[in-house]
């Protein structure tokens, strides 16, 4: 990592910094260069699927419509409002004498005239038999007792009958009343549930495209990460690889005399240019591996014991204060990382600590 170049008279030198990364670049542009940009078969495949996707409803298109079409009439809700309607009609036509009140003459009672005609004649029978007893039969007084018998005899029949009557009129007329509103109840939830069933026509018609495109959704999706988590890799192998490219570049020229530069000193100078570019606005890593300083001094520590060192980068003669990687990585490996064998500290990480520790002093 690095060399010596020397001339007598005019030589040409060059230096190039973004030697380590080469290699990695290479293979990862390699890797790019090797994914298709284009759709993949699984991507076509569920394409040319929710493309297709009446191909494959198609035999169960009869079906589908034939379901759809009877909820959306409703489903044969009302099929039963006629059968309703005509058991209303025959309860209300039977009633209807009895509610109209065309029956309450007791005469027009079926059985009526019978039971008058067999009580005039058990009254007949038995007030004509007491006077013939006694010799009296057909006299003036027989006839008297006759007529007041039949009289009282009928008369009660007569009224019991219309009363009953009466109560009958009442009760069809309740009756009627109360079936009327059940008929119409029944006719009312039938409609209800016709409406109901129209609408249910409509989800399932929702419901079944649904279910018919999320196969080749879910296809899709996969597709995607397939090809979406390769790329973010690379993307982030890019992001570490490329910086350490633009580190410096090559640089060509001619001088007299003799021109030396040891392994460390361009060591030192790709610290430099990283401490550089990973300290730069958001980003809080600097190059900090001890193997690119010199003249390195304990001056002091942190809260938490990391050692404090001043030092400069070799081929730098600037002073510097700050931390040793390999100090770092041993109280907190996650604060550092490595980037073309350089070790870099993220600052904030590595403090972080002694920064809790001072607050709870």
């Amino acid at each position: 990592m690095g060399g010596t170049s020397s001339t007598e008279q005019q030589t040409s030198s060059s230096t190039q910094p973004w030697q380590p990364a080469q290699s990695s670049l290479t293979g990862i542009l390699g890797q790019l260069g090797g994914i298709n940009s284009g759709l993949s078969p699984t991507q076509s495949g569920a394409i040319s699927g929710l493309l297709g996707n009446s191909g494959f409803l198609n035999q169960f298109t009869p079906q589908a419509t034939g379901i759809t079409n009877n909820l959306l009439s409703g489903g044969g809700a009302n099929n039963q409002a006629g059968t309703i309607n005509n058991a209303y009609s025959q309860y209300q036509s039977q009633l209807n004498p009895y509610a109209s009140g065309a029956n309450l003459n007791p005469y027009s009672t079926p059985g009526f005239s019978d039971a008058m005609n067999t009580l005039n004649s058990d009254i007949t029978n038995q007030v004509n038999g007491q006077f013939a007893a006694a010799g009296r039969d057909m006299s003036g007084m027989n006839a008297q007792t006759l007529a007041r018998g039949l009289s009282q005899g009928e008369g009660g029949l007569i009224q019991g009958q219309y009363n009953q009557n009466v109560q009958n009129q009442l009760g069809a007329a309740g009756s009627l009343y109360g079936a009327g509103n059940t008929t119409g109840g029944l006719l009312s939830g039938l409609n209800q549930q016709g409406l109901a069933n129209q609408q249910a026509g409509l989800g399932a018609a929702t419901t079944a495209q649904q279910f018919s495109n999320d196969p080749y959704m879910q296809q899709l999706n996969a597709a995607s990460l397939q090809t979406g988590i390769p790329l973010s890799i690379l993307q982030q192998m890019t992001g570490i690889a490329a910086p350490i490219a633009g580190l410096g570049s090559q640089s060509t020229g001619t001088s007299t005399g003799t021109n030396t530069m040891s392994g460390a000193q361009q060591f030192g100078t790709i610290a430099g240019g990283l401490g550089s570019l990973f300290s730069g606005a958001g980003n809080a890593y600097r190059a900090s591996d001890e193997r690119v300083k010199e003249n390195k001094a304990k001056i002091g520590q942190l809260y938490d014991g990391t050692p404090v060192y001043s030092y400069n980068y070799i081929g730098d003669p600037t002073p510097q204060i700050g931390l040793m990687a390999q100090d770092v990585e041993r109280r907190y490996p996650d604060a550092v990382i490595e980037v073309g064998g350089i070790k870099l500290v993220d600052y904030g990480k590595a403090t972080e600590n002694a920064r809790r520790m001072r607050k709870a002093a």
